[in-house]
């Protein structure tokens, strides 16, 4: 591979990388970029056909995100033009796990034999700690490439998935730009940015709105939104602690209730594109209602079991997504709470609790026995004649049971559901009639 702007010719350096842990190699002084990618110990990467210049390498872990060790290679100040070079990654990375031994380096092999050449370590810039979450509901940006100036930072990154948090450059400016899938180059980008991060800051950036130009109402246009004082993990360890962000295209300014443990109003006036920042919850279970801006109106209400997910301890962002009115906009994804945790991967959704559209199912759902074995009977009322839709989710979101119980009457209804099939653990039966929603949690034991 050569950086680009050169070409190879007699005045190249021929090396090969001989490593002795799984690693990738970027090049960051000329802008190469990647030149070895997961490298295993015991494998040679064979020779890469160099103009003789000074680089700078930066050995990272296999995700190519987190910098090992960064080394210094001045092959034109080392008059070196025209060698063949044998590059090895030497020593341990602990050496007091090691008895003591040689600390990791790069070392260089001449042709001519002799002492290996010790690559002298590079003092990194600053770094910054960067999780990128994807909450563009737009069909036109469901798959991008992420780009920090000229490596790929994120491949193939999908609507309601979050990037770990990883080290990125501090104190000098870069460009982010986002282009569609299996792109080569960031050359023109759907969107591109300036950014200069802070030494030892932690950033949560969401990508978020619109890049279409026709197909939604409000085309709210697509930009990264930027959380400088992000956290990894709860400030106290019982606690679950929770930033929350508005990133619902067409949804109005909201605020959000907790209508379970009695907490009250804990967002107030939350604008699209705002972050409300962190909420300090102790790691219990929660009832959200999505208010509007009066208190009055209740959108929607979804549960928030922190507790049993497992969350104490963690720093979560709880991410308002999708459209409230798909059918303006490109029939999209429907509009729900959406989490991101610390590790990244794809967004948990919050299971949803109760709609306060015109209710046809009364408020006196009853799940019996509870704990369940391989059965339990729902007991539920109708206001007036309703299609009846049974569903069970696991406490990840997953639809794990639906049953479809037809034109049911305005009486008192029985119904009996398998669970033989089902993990011992919690879950949620949701009653849908018509467009009203009630849920109960049913406890499952094996």
């Amino acid at each position: 591979m050569h950086p680009q702007g050169y070409s190879s010719c007699l005045s190249e350096n021929r090396v090969v990388v001989f490593a002795r842990t799984p690693v990738d190699v970027y090049e960051t002084g000329v802008g190469a970029g990647e030149i070895v990618n997961d490298l295993m110990y015991a494998d040679f990467a064979g020779y890469l056909e160099l103009g003789t210049l000074d680089y700078i390498l930066e050995i990272r872990d296999e995700t190519g995100m987190n910098t090992v060790a960064a080394y210094q290679a001045p092959l034109a100040t080392l008059g070196l033009e025209g060698a063949a070079l044998t590059v090895v990654a030497s020593g341990f990375l602990n050496p007091a796990n090691n008895s003591n031994g040689p600390a990791f380096g790069l070392w260089v092999a001449l042709a001519s034999g002799g002492d290996l050449v010790e690559l002298p370590a590079y003092e990194m810039p600053g770094t910054a700690r960067v999780q990128v979450i994807h909450n563009s509901a737009d069909a036109a940006a469901a798959v991008v490439d992420v780009w920090l100036d000229d490596i790929l930072l994120l491949d193939d990154f999908a609507f309601r998935t979050a990037s770990p948090f990883v080290d990125a450059p501090a104190g000098m400016e870069f460009t982010i730009a986002i282009k569609g899938p299996d792109s080569t180059t960031p050359d023109n980008p759907i969107w591109s940015q300036n950014y200069t991060l802070e030494d030892g800051e932690t950033y949560i950036l969401i990508a978020n709105g619109i890049v279409s130009e026709s197909g939604y109402e409000p085309a709210e246009p697509f930009n990264i939104y930027v959380y400088d004082m992000a956290r990894e993990a709860a400030t106290n360890g019982g606690n679950t602690d929770v930033l929350v962000f508005h990133g619902s295209t067409d949804a109005p300014t909201v605020d959000v209730v907790e209508v379970l443990a009695g907490a009250g109003t804990i967002v107030d006036d939350l604008m699209y594109g705002d972050f409300a920042g962190y909420l300090e919850l102790g790691t219990a279970n929660y009832r959200l209602a999505i208010k509007d801006e009066t208190g009055e109106i209740t959108v929607v209400t979804y549960d928030a079991p922190l507790a049993d997910l497992g969350l104490n301890g963690s720093a979560i962002t709880v991410v308002a997504s999708g459209f409230l009115t798909p059918d303006n906009n490109s029939n999209g994804e429907s509009f729900g709470l959406w989490v991101a945790l610390a590790s990244g991967g794809d967004l948990v959704e919050l299971p949803l609790w109760l709609s306060v559209r015109e209710i046809v199912v009364e408020d006196n759902v009853s799940a019996y026995p509870n704990p369940a074995a391989n059965f339990f009977n729902i007991q539920f009322s109708l206001i007036e004649n309703s299609d009846v839709n049974i569903e069970v989710y696991d406490v990840l979101g997953n639809k794990v049971i639906e049953q479809q119980l037809g034109s049911r009457s305005n009486q008192i209804q029985n119904h009996k559901v398998d669970v033989s099939n089902l993990n011992g653990g919690l879950y949620f039966v949701t009653i849908s009639a018509g467009e009203s929603r009630v849920t109960k949690k049913i406890q499952v034991v094996n």
